[in-house]
């Protein structure tokens, strides 16, 4: 199936239907849910990774960690779970917009760049002991990527309603 194929699908599967039968009001609630989970997800990255670059060296990183990626997964849910409603209400508009491919990849590019980065010995350390130098390189280096990709899936986001 292909790309114009699938999101005519969705525009037309119980979820669009759904979405488009709530009102009025449906759209622009399920935009504000987005925006706040996009702002959650963001936000929590922008902290971690710009410590991880080296900023605000006098907080451990363990003090940082648990708490941004529990509002980074919590953000992360809300902007999908609102994502998916809001693209269905006209799914079928969409195909022809080039920023639908810039957005999911780097959000693909993004989850995979997370899971290398947690599966890393050197993630695995941060909160049991002090990183020798090439560990922290190696998580500065997911911070850079990871700040790309959200980037690159934000932009390319806001992007697709100006087409």
């Amino acid at each position: 199936m292909s790309l114009a194929g699938a999101l005519v699908w969705l525009e037309g599967s119980p979820l669009g239907v759904f979405t488009r039968s709530l009102g009025v009001w449906s759209y622009g609630i399920l935009n504000l849910a987005h925006i706040i989970g996009i702002a959650m997800l963001f936000g929590a990255i922008v902290v971690l990774d710009l410590r991880l670059l080296g900023l605000w060296r006098s907080v451990p990183v363990a003090a940082l960690s648990r708490p941004t990626v529990s509002l980074a997964v919590t953000g992360f849910c809300i902007a999908v779970a609102s994502g998916f409603p809001m693209l269905s209400v006209k799914a079928g508009d969409y195909a022809g917009n080039p920023f639908l491919l810039v957005k999911f990849p780097a959000i693909a590019l993004a989850l995979v760049n997370v899971w290398l980065v947690h599966r890393s010995t050197a993630w695995r350390a941060h909160r049991t002991r002090d990183l020798v130098p090439r560990e922290r390189l190696r998580l500065a280096l997911g911070a850079s990527l990871s700040l790309t990709f959200w980037l690159t899936a934000i932009t390319g986001g806001r992007m697709i309603g100006y087409w």
